[in-house]
């Protein structure tokens, strides 16, 4: 998010030498500013403040700006009209398109005697029953609302209506209010689940389409987090500084012409060494298509690129490429590869044989209900050999 910094606020000040003690007004529009803050402490002079088309979620630090005339706060995330007190000189107020539902706390502006205009279009609140008549009979100072003018005889009528409008006001409100409720945990459920969805993509274009198909409610919730991936895509499009690292290139093979096992798309993965032939199960994404897995393999070792990225994996025993068997399930989209080797391994099916002559006796309850273990273990497949280079 943005913050409203000294630097910013002296940005906007070119017009005023960027001199903001005795700034009289100011635009941070459509900077992302979550918060208002410090306005108040270094531009005590300020008449006009334009803070439209932001994430503001709330109105304050704002009680110092005793000059303050115009305050425009349209277009953000803004759900209750308060501490507004301090704004002495306040006269006109823009709230359009926000998400005000508590429609009574436009009493907290009973004191701002100067407020003159007032504009609430766009909001939950401009809904209500007799909105327009309870709002005029509790603000008498001002003189127009929602841009239409406010008449001598709808104030009257309005005055002596304000009682029982009041009681349909403040009960429409309290239903309006368990409706946020409710939207607010069914919003963060399907972000969630969006989440999670958006997790099972390794391509950032891919998580992007995603997020923009996904089905949305207009609430604060939602903008906050369309407003970030905007922010984020400007970023990824925005040049890279010359001082940025350079990436570290990946390297596929050893100097000494050993493979890597490398994996990139950092893909869950379960490799079997057999007698007569390794069992490789790697779990790509169940919805990704079969066209952009692309599996090589060689004699020592066997890549898959998944969406330009690569997994590698090396082995001791030579295989025989042309008698692989590369399956796919079309359940769970998992890839399964079967590496025939090039010669049995006599270790491994000896051992094998062992344990399964040895099998009633390999595993049982010792003393005390543990469990006993035994069999024969092949140490050339712990001990890697010499010139085995370091993983990546």
């Amino acid at each position: 998010k943005t913050q409203v910094t000294e630097e910013l606020v002296r940005k906007k000040s070119e017009h005023n030498e960027r001199l903001i003690s005795t700034l009289e007004e100011i635009s941070l529009h459509q900077e992302d500013i979550e918060v208002i803050e410090h306005i108040g402490n270094w531009c005590r002079d300020l008449k006009i403040l334009l803070m439209q088309s932001n994430l503001i979620g709330r109105l304050e630090n704002l009680h110092k700006l005793k000059r303050l005339e115009y305050l425009n706060v349209a277009i953000n995330n803004i759900e209750k009209i308060e501490n507004l007190e301090g704004c002495e000189s306040l006269n006109k107020l823009d709230l359009t398109l926000n998400f005000i539902g508590e429609l009574t706390s436009v009493e907290s502006l009973k004191n701002n005697i100067n407020l003159r205009e007032l504009l609430l279009i766009g909001n939950p609140c401009v809904d209500y029953p007799k909105y327009r008549d309870y709002v005029v009979a509790t603000l008498p100072q001002l003189t127009s609302l929602d841009c239409t003018e406010i008449t001598h005889s709808e104030r009257l009528q309005a005055i002596r209506d304000l009682v029982q409008n009041r009681a349909v006001i403040v009960k429409r409100q309290t239903d309006q209010a368990i409706e946020r409720d409710e939207q607010r945990i069914r919003v963060a459920e399907q972000q969630s689940a969006l989440a999670e969805h958006c997790a099972g993509f390794d391509n950032e274009d891919d998580r992007l389409k995603a997020f923009w198909q996904a089905k949305s409610e207009h609430c604060p919730e939602i903008r906050t987090e369309i407003a970030r991936q905007h922010r984020l895509g400007r970023q990824r499009h925005e040049p890279k500084s010359a001082l940025d690292p350079p990436k570290r290139e990946r390297h596929l093979f050893a100097p000494n012409g050993r493979p890597y096992n490398l994996n990139q798309a950092k893909l869950p993965f379960n490799f079997q060494d057999e007698a007569d032939h390794y069992l490789l199960q790697l779990e790509v994404y169940r919805h990704l298509d079969t066209s952009l897995i692309d599996v090589d393999v060689q004699t020592n070792y066997t890549r898959v690129t998944v969406k330009k990225k690569i997994f590698q994996i090396a082995y001791n025993d030579e295989v025989k490429p042309d008698a692989t068997v590369v399956q796919r399930s079309q359940t769970t989209g998992h890839l399964q590869i079967t590496l025939k080797k090039l010669q049995v391994n006599e270790v491994l099916l000896s051992a094998k044989k062992s344990a399964a002559m040895q099998s009633p006796a390999k595993v049982g309850p010792g003393k005390g209900g543990e469990e006993k273990l035994g069999g024969v273990v092949d140490i050339s497949n712990i001990c890697p050999p010499d010139d085995l280079p370091d993983l990546i």
